[in-house]
């Protein structure tokens, strides 16, 4: 006897078959490459923990923006590391700044580049918080310590308003303060720059992934942990609440942070809110590509765009990547 049998295969048997029922693309315009600039002057140094990733001075900045720029990547994403930190992270907010200087130079050399940039106060002060430490006091056993919500909502919002003054595309806030999506967008309204569009670090967890990133910009606690404001791991329910409330103070585009550990939040914010959403392709995701690469354990290029195809597939409608540079070109290379 004859039983049919649902043969899936047959639209598999060849890459122009598996190209028209493919259900996800990559695309080169959905991408955000990181960027990190020091100050000085013919900087462009590898960092360890990061390879292929760079430290900027300016100069080499805008040499790096018209690369991306030609082969198509549209935004990046800036971090600054200044040469001095103080305890309530002025740097962040000076208006000669290394990001307020960044942006300027890229918007005058490359305007065609969208420039966003990293709000938060860790990469500026000197404890490597994100915030104002409010009180500090050392026992026997323990340091203790408390970041100071409230109080640093205005240099938050203060870091926000210098950047977009320089000429910032778009802002986007990491430090998980409560209430700083409210407050940078009454700043910038209050300030004739409404049109300015935050894209919130909304569900950012206290995360392993970040490791390599804190030695490159710099930003790792002196003490303590960030645990108390990023959040915990095990927690999905508490991410929709952290999205519902950053959309209602006026975040327009809602980022996820780790993409690879979190797929299923990229995919439950998607599904539930119906946002314009990006994921970050963090550090750790990145390092330990490269790592096993470097090893020859495994394909660069076919790991790199299958796991960018993954973060795609869950929702994702931007990608936040150390693996922009690179996957613009196999992708091109493909096409």
């Amino acid at each position: 006897m004859y039983f049919p049998v649902s043969r899936l295969r047959r639209t598999r048997q060849n890459e122009k078959l598996r190209k028209m029922v493919r259900e996800t693309y990559l695309q080169v315009d959905k991408f955000i490459s990181p960027l990190f600039v020091v100050e000085g002057n013919k900087i462009k140094k590898e960092i360890t923990t990061l390879p292929g990733q760079y430290h900027f001075s300016l100069d080499m900045l805008v040499r790096e923006v018209e690369d991306l720029k030609k082969i198509g990547i549209p935004a990046v994403l800036l971090f600054g590391i200044p040469d001095k930190k103080d305890e309530i992270g002025s740097g962040a907010y000076d208006n000669k700044g290394i990001v307020q200087e960044a942006v300027r130079l890229i918007k005058k050399k490359v305007p065609e580049m969208m420039v966003i940039t990293d709000v938060c106060l860790c990469e500026y002060t000197s404890h490597g918080h994100c915030g104002l430490i409010k009180s500090q006091a050392t026992s026997h056993k323990s340091q203790v310590y408390e970041v100071d919500n409230d109080a640093s909502l205005e240099l938050i919002a203060k870091t926000a308003l210098s950047h977009a003054e320089a000429g910032a595309d778009m802002v986007a806030p990491s430090d998980m303060m409560d209430g700083r999506i409210g407050a940078i967008r009454s700043t910038l309204d209050d300030s004739g720059l409404s049109n300015i569009p935050i894209m919130s670090y909304s569900v950012k967890y206290a995360s392993a992934f970040y490791g390599p990133f804190r030695e490159a910009a710099g930003s790792t606690p002196q003490f303590g942990d960030r645990r108390s404001y990023q959040m915990d791991s095990s927690n999905a329910q508490e991410a929709l609440r952290e999205v519902m409330q950053d959309l209602d103070e006026g975040a327009d585009i809602i980022m996820v942070k780790p993409a690879l550990s979190y797929l299923d939040i990229v995919k439950k914010v998607k599904s539930d809110f119906d946002v314009p959403v990006a994921a970050y392709n963090v550090s750790g995701e990145y390092a330990m590509v490269k790592a096993a690469a470097m090893k020859g354990w495994i394909d660069e290029k076919s790991i790199t765009l299958e796991i960018l195809t993954s973060i795609r597939r869950a929702g994702a409608d931007i990608i936040i990547t150390y693996h922009a540079k690179d996957a613009a070109k196999w992708l091109k290379e493909e096409a």
